[in-house]
């Protein structure tokens, strides 16, 4: 299915080709817009809307009757009923308005976590988007109020860090990224460190528990994301930096060490290198060795005083999709995050995550079917945390519908690092002598922007929202690309809320599977979502036949 580059009903386009998630494949730093999520993160809920009002009429062009993805999913509504409004809270039509639709959740058994609404970022680690925009993705997610992840290998590839006898004693980039979210941290939201086999080597997890406590920070076990079916990746232009990675315990290819690479370089044929991390599970050729190794990772965390341990696994095939189930579980973490492929990257072989593992559609499906298997064989259920190409409102329910009641939060990459991107281009224009701190691409405001205003207060709609919430003598500390994130969170907010009005569900957990209908017979045959032609046609029959 070919997806339009334009939205003339919103207004909105892409600069690239779009993906099934409607980002561009190549979502650039540097854009002057405008997709759907970039103009979202300017204008917030005025996007849910059609443009021009009162010169225009619009209709929906139907084309998710076509293939199978998220987007072939349809959303049902219902014409009578309430659920899950607050305990007391009369049924009248005043109380069931989509404003009073509360989209908070939590997960976790052993550390829970609370989020104001459900959704989180992926992992952002080591690449250099990750460090340049961090101000901006960190300060946004604490004052909305939901959690973020410090992604593998940033200890390890920081140049300021410190090892002594084997182990990281000094990590300033980390704890820059930690603190610079607890600032605005309420409660609501949580910090996660993921470690892969290089951290845990280099002993990231004991430097987070004895620096901030087994309370304050979660620790993420990764197994593997949804972009490929390698170790992470990073690029570096400087030979200096290349062998330092190398004596890190990290593999970078082309080798720095030999001579002729260091030639080569010098002459300007290599200009850069690819720093990768390690598989895991290399030695284990069984299920009960995986099972054993871990739960002994899992319970070392908690000898060390982690209370909130996390597992994030990809697009792997279904036997790792039941083990991350099963053990996740066994083990009573409080999150397994499921990505699958089609999930975005920072630096991925490009036909690898054309073509390798599980579309994410297929794998939710089946970690709804391997769950119901496993509880209703009294097994231990994990919270779980769908990933894997998800940008809009609708994607959020889809994905919460499809994995309920065991999915409580969904995990979104590359939409939310867009705001970070918009607002740090803005402020650079603004205020020069911080382009360089924030990642400002621009020189001078593009129309596109220019158009909505000569000031951030005009052009970002929930300027004064983040004044309030932040206090009026903090707001020359907030990023612009925070204030991008608040606008972005609060259009998806105000989509979900009204999607959720209109399936009569008033709260995160009252969502189901019956809210979803297939919109074809092939996506119902993968998923057992009903074709939404069918759904609930004997009750269709019942009435006729009163």
């Amino acid at each position: 299915m070919k997806i339009s580059k334009a939205n003339d009903v919103l207004g909105t386009f892409n600069r690239g080709n779009p993906a099934e998630s409607g980002l561009c494949t190549l979502c650039r730093s540097d854009c002057a817009g405008k997709c759907e999520v970039w103009l979202s993160s300017l204008r917030g809920r005025e996007i849910l809307y059609p443009r021009d009002y009162g010169k225009i009429t619009a209709g929906a062009d139907n084309i998710t009757h076509l293939g199978v993805s998220y987007n072939s999913l349809r959303i049902q509504g219902y014409n009578y009923g309430s659920y899950g409004l607050p305990e007391g809270a009369s049924n009248d039509p005043d109380n069931c308005t989509f404003q009073e639709v509360s989209v908070e959740t939590s997960f976790g058994r052993v550390k829970p976590v609370k989020a104001r609404m459900p959704i989180m970022t992926g992992a952002l680690g080591s690449t250099k988007v990750a460090e340049t925009y961090w101000d901006s993705f960190a300060v946004g997610c604490a004052l909305v109020g939901v959690p973020i992840v410090i992604g593998e290998n940033v200890v390890g590839v920081d140049p300021q860090s410190r090892m002594e006898h084997g182990r990281i004693v000094h990590a300033p980039e980390l704890d820059r990224r930690i603190e610079t979210y607890m600032r605005y941290f309420d409660g609501h939201g949580a910090v996660l460190v993921q470690i892969n086999v290089e951290d845990a080597r280099n002993r990231v997890a004991e430097y987070v528990a004895e620096k901030y406590g087994g309370d304050k920070v979660l620790i993420e076990i990764k197994w593997g994301q949804g972009a490929k079916d390698i170790g992470g990746e990073i690029e570096v232009f400087s030979l200096e930096q290349a062998m330092f990675l190398k004596k890190r315990g990290y593999m970078v290819d082309p080798d720095p060490d030999l001579q002729e690479v260091q030639e080569a370089f010098q002459h300007g044929s290599i200009k850069a290198f690819a720093r990768h991390s390690r598989l895991g599970f290399t030695e284990f050729s069984r299920f009960e060795d995986i099972r054993s190794d871990f739960k002994k990772t899992v319970d070392y965390l908690r000898e060390l005083g982690i209370k909130g341990v996390t597992l994030k696994t990809g697009a792997y095939g279904m036997e790792a999709l039941a083990m991350a189930i099963k053990l996740a579980g066994e083990n009573n973490l409080d999150l397994l995050t499921i990505d699958g492929a089609g999930g975005g990257t920072g630096m991925s072989p490009w036909h690898m995550m054309q073509s390798w593992g599980v579309p994410s559609l297929l794998l939710h499906a089946k970690a709804y079917e391997y769950a119901r298997i496993l509880e209703q064989k009294g097994g231990n259920v994990p919270d779980l945390s769908f990933a894997g190409g998800f940008a809009r409102e609708d994607h959020i329910f889809k994905a919460l519908a499809l994995g309920a009641p065991y999915s409580k939060i969904v995990c979104m990459g590359r939409a939310l690092m867009i705001p970070g991107f918009l607002g740090s281009n803005i402020q650079g224009v603004f205020q020069p002598e911080k382009k360089e701190k924030f990642g400002g691409n621009w020189d001078r405001m593009p129309k596109t922007v220019a158009d909505l205003g000569s000031s951030p207060e005009e052009m970002f709609a929930g300027y004064y929202d983040v004044q309030k919430r932040a206090g009026k003598n903090e707001m020359p500390f907030i990023p612009y690309g925070a204030i991008a994130f608040w606008n972005l969170a609060d259009k998806l907010k105000a989509g979900l809320q009204q999607f959720m009005a209109g399936t009569r569900k008033f709260s995160i957990n009252k969502i189901s599977r019956d809210d979803l209908g297939s919109g074809n017979r092939e996506t119902e045959r993968e998923t057992n979502i009903p074709f939404i032609g069918a759904a609930m046609d004997e009750k269709a029959r019942e009435i006729l036949n009163k």
